[in-house]
């Protein structure tokens, strides 16, 4: 019996960049093709994202976190309106996670 996929919460930025990695590669669909998280979608990986944000949110600063939370709902939407990759939306979701790995970086440098 296949467990139910519960999205992983990371504590770090560091694990929030492998994460934003990860999308980038699998965008914009985000789902696992490996077969061991059938239950990985995108509302799970915004989930895991949006939380784990939320998870750093002080080491980040406010507005960092505002800004990087922002982020992700733009690239959401993106991704959301080109599931099949035919459009630039997922260029433009792309772009927002380069924008979103360079906060992070700065972020990561000011402790």
């Amino acid at each position: 019996m296949i467990r139910p996929y519960t999205p992983l919460i990371v504590d770090n930025i560091g694990d929030i960049s492998d994460l934003l990695d990860w999308m980038m590669l699998e965008s914009p669909a985000l789902i696992d093709r490996t077969g061991y998280f059938p239950g990985k979608t995108l509302n799970t990986v915004f989930y895991s994202l949006n939380e784990s944000l939320a998870q750093v949110r002080g080491n980040l600063g406010d507005q960092s976190y505002l800004q990087l939370l922002d982020m992700s709902h733009h690239m959401r939407a993106h991704f959301e309106a080109d599931p099949h990759n035919k459009t630039d939306d997922t260029l433009k979701g792309r772009g927002l996670i380069n924008e979103m790995l360079a906060v992070l970086k700065q972020a990561a440098l000011k402790r």
